[in-house]
């Protein structure tokens, strides 16, 4: 497959866009091959075949990562929530550069974020040219396009805050000579062309979409379109924008926060009210649909002694830092770390299904990410034998975050006494006493604070510090290597830049 690549183009596009062994979808237009015209089922297939490409986890593989081991190394793990954890060499040259702010263009990661999110879009265009050609109603077009476009604005979301400016590529190309010859497939566009095609997309969605009440398990709505549209506008500093989507969001009368906390992450939790957009796991034809190496990568890990299930690679381990993060009695502590018994005694520590993990004699590493906990017990979490393939979501955006957005935008809009009334929303949930109104830096700082911990291990923490103008400030701290101005953002993947014969340009630093 590489020998073909490297054969057929020198630019970063075609790369991208062939690295899939198994991308059939691809080759839809070519002669010989489904039509909307011949299969009449091809429209619905290649909508899912958009949603399944939220499932690549492929870290170590050609066909990239979108929320696999990568995706857990360059969020919680480059941020101050999560350490790398396992053996201090174990994947050093991987997870252990983003960790200690040491990675550069070469790092396997970043590259295979970089053609797992990109090969998701080349999905999303195809299916989007499909759709337009297919002989659909009107209504049903906008929905399935409102649908895959969504999704295609989430991962530019994910690729403009991981690399800032980055390729803006909208169309299948006609074939090897388009994509060589056409800039857009081998230049970068910049942040707010990016964003702007972001917020294009999600306000197709958002306009095209059902409600949450009208649509199948899983499925993009309204509600979604919103509720992500918001956050983007959060982090471009539209509050007003943010305000407004939000509010309609908590308007709409389809969500609520689920009443304990610690059932979100359980396959109980899966789709609840809560739910905004998550991925989706589960079983077809005796098959597990589940994130490669997602739950794998973070699972304790046997250490000295043995004699029990080995859960995991053992990364990701939760920092000092996010545990010395939580109030007294905040009740999501526990919901979010697993604690492995040190006292010496040998008690263990026993999960929420029962499983017991032993003590720190034969556990590699003192605390997990309890979030991303698969449960071992068969009557709790149904699976066919693949850990990472277990029947758990993965949840993105919950209306907890949206409560947060709404006080953030509130407050910066001159409204604390309003943000405050959100804030103490999720902050009840938690176990923990209402904060009363203080002036608009002193609530800033308690959204902030609130948001760390409501959403701890949920992979945006990095990317709020960045947003935010605190990363050099709180990330140096534990990493002397930071360095502001450079590591904001990750390195444009130096196979990218030769595959485009240099015209794709790095980032600062690198």
């Amino acid at each position: 497959m590489k020998k073909n690549i490297l054969k057929i183009s020198t630019s970063a596009f075609l790369l991208l866009w062939a690295s899939s062994c198994s991308s059939d979808f691809l080759e839809v237009p070519l002669q010989g091959k489904p039509t909307a015209d011949t299969d009449p089922n091809l429209v619905q297939n290649l909508v899912i075949g958009v949603y399944n490409s939220l499932l690549t986890g492929e870290s170590f593989g050609a066909e990239g990562d979108i929320h696999g081991f990568a995706f857990v190394s360059a969020t919680n793990i480059l941020s101050d929530d999560a350490e790398k954890g396992s053996t201090p060499i174990d994947q050093q040259q991987t997870a252990g550069v983003l960790d200690d702010f040491s990675v550069t263009s070469t790092n396997s990661f970043v590259q295979a974020l970089w053609s797992g999110h990109y090969n998701g879009i080349a999905k999303v265009n195809n299916a989007l040219a499909i759709i337009e050609a297919s002989n659909q109603d009107d209504a049903t077009k906008k929905r399935l396009s409102g649908e895959v476009r969504f999704i295609r604005g989430y991962y530019y979301f994910n690729l403009v805050r991981w690399f800032g400016a980055v390729p803006k590529i909208t169309r299948v190309p006609k074939d090897a000579s388009d994509a060589n010859n056409d800039p857009v497939f081998q230049t970068r566009a910049s942040v707010d062309e990016i964003y702007q095609l972001i917020t294009d997309d999600l306000q197709f969605g958002a306009d095209n979409l059902p409600l949450k009440t009208q649509t199948g398990p899983g499925r993009i709505s309204k509600g979604t379109a919103q509720a992500m549209l918001a956050k983007v506008y959060m982090y471009r500093k539209q509050w007003q924008k943010a305000y407004d989507l939000s509010k309609e969001v908590m308007n709409s009368g389809q969500y609520d926060l689920l009443p304990d906390y610690s059932t979100i992450w359980r396959q109980a939790g899966d789709n609840s009210r809560e739910d905004v957009f998550e991925v989706q796991t589960g079983q077809f034809n005796n098959s597990d649909f589940g994130i490669s190496n997602y739950s794998m990568s973070q699972g304790p890990r046997v250490g000295g002694l043995g004699g029990w299930t080995d859960l995991g690679w053992g990364f990701g381990t939760p920092s000092p830092s996010l545990v010395s993060a939580y109030e007294p009695g905040d009740l999501r502590m526990n919901s979010t770390i697993i604690f492995i018994d040190n006292s010496g005694k040998h008690t263990g520590t026993t999960l929420f299904d029962g499983f017991r993990i032993p003590s720190a004699d034969s556990v590699q590493n003192l605390r997990y990410n309890y979030k991303a906990y698969h449960s071992e017990n068969k009557n709790v979490e149904n699976w066919l034998g693949n850990r990472d393939k277990k029947q758990k979501n993965l949840h993105l955006l919950r209306f907890a975050e949206v409560l947060l957005i709404n006080a953030e935008a509130a407050n910066e809009l001159g409204k604390p006494a309003e943000a405050i009334v959100n804030l103490n929303r999720v902050r009840q949930r938690a176990g923990l006493k209402a904060l009363t109104v203080g002036s608009q830096t002193q609530v800033r700082e308690a959204v902030w604070q609130e948001r760390h911990v409501e959403l701890a291990l949920e992979h945006d923490r990095f990317f709020d510090l960045v947003r935010t103008g605190r990363a050099a400030q709180v990330l140096s701290v534990t990493n002397k290597n930071f360095r502001a101005g450079v590591n904001e953002l990750l390195p444009i993947p130096s196979l990218q830049i030769a595959l485009s014969g240099g015209k794709l340009t790095q980032n600062n630093g690198y």
